[in-house]
């Protein structure tokens, strides 16, 4: 019992921890900016919060920017899913020259910060004709070094190298070894990595606010980024779209929460052995 009840309270405060954030935004978007000038700052929530709702989406086109945000993230997380899948295979489990130094360009790509490439990754969207369009925000996020890794290493655990020289035998393709004994066996692991691609691109700023044009209605997060412009930040409308810009991502994580604990619970004991 003196266990259980120890690893209740550190899970407990962990969750306290981890929830203090939104709740605090809670607090901010609720309250009005009399209330925040107070010496002492409030602790509950407000009665205000519909109102800041109200007033957000007079101030900003947020429904249509979150459609882009959702429409943009949902292609990067599909095409992550497909495209490291089909890498992480490759790299796993198919013999071809040069495969290891390959992979090593792979993680050595992850190590490069992502604002050096904004500059060439423009030119070349300038140059194709896609500024200001989704392929200018969908196209450079298309595959992850993360992802391939992280499908290479879901592909050497769960795919098992005999049973695929045993399709290879028996005539199968490339294509079909994929499709029918690689994909089914790492479907979990790719579903978690989708899910951490959708929070990636819906949480992106830079990239889209340098590839749309931020007069239109880009993303969700471009278009937020304006309520905190000028020489007056009103912090309760501010906070108030932090709020409702983070509900898919909360939801999407309520929906996948059981199958990302199963995958990396699996990690966890494949590593321990």
């Amino acid at each position: 019992m003196t266990g259980r009840f120890g690893r209740a309270v550190v899970l407990g405060l962990l969750v306290l921890f981890s929830l203090s954030p939104l709740y605090s935004a809670l607090v901010v978007a609720s309250r009005d900016n009399a209330d925040l000038a107070r010496a002492t700052p409030p602790l509950l929530p407000g009665g205000h919060l519909l109102e800041h709702v109200g007033e957000l989406v007079e101030r900003v086109d947020l429904a249509q920017a979150m459609v882009n945000s959702a429409l943009i993230a949902s292609a990067v997380a599909v095409a992550n899913a497909v495209f490291c899948t089909v890498a992480g295979f490759a790299f796993a489990r198919l013999r071809f020259r040069g495969r290891e130094a390959l992979f090593a360009v792979v993680l050595a790509s992850a190590m490069v910060p992502t604002q050096l490439g904004i500059v060439p990754v423009f030119m070349v969207v300038d140059a194709l004709g896609w500024y200001d369009t989704f392929a200018a925000a969908i196209v450079p996020g298309l595959v992850s070094a993360f992802g391939v890794f992280w499908m290479r290493q879901a592909c050497l655990e769960a795919v098992c190298e005999e049973l695929v020289d045993a399709a290879r035998v028996d005539g199968c393709s490339l294509a079909r070894v994929y499709w029918h004994v690689a994909l089914p066996a790492v479907r979990g692991p790719a579903a978690v990595l989708a899910m951490l691609s959708f929070a990636t691109s819906w949480n992106e700023f830079s990239w889209p606010l340098v590839a749309l044009d931020p007069n239109d209605t880009p993303t969700a997060q471009v278009v937020l980024s304006r309520l905190a412009g000028g020489y007056y930040t009103d912090y309760p409308l501010v906070l108030t779209g932090v709020l409702v810009s983070v509900v898919p991502v909360l939801l999407l994580f309520v929906l996948f929460a059981r199958k990302v604990v199963a995958v990396l619970a699996r990690g966890a004991a494949e590593t321990g052995r």
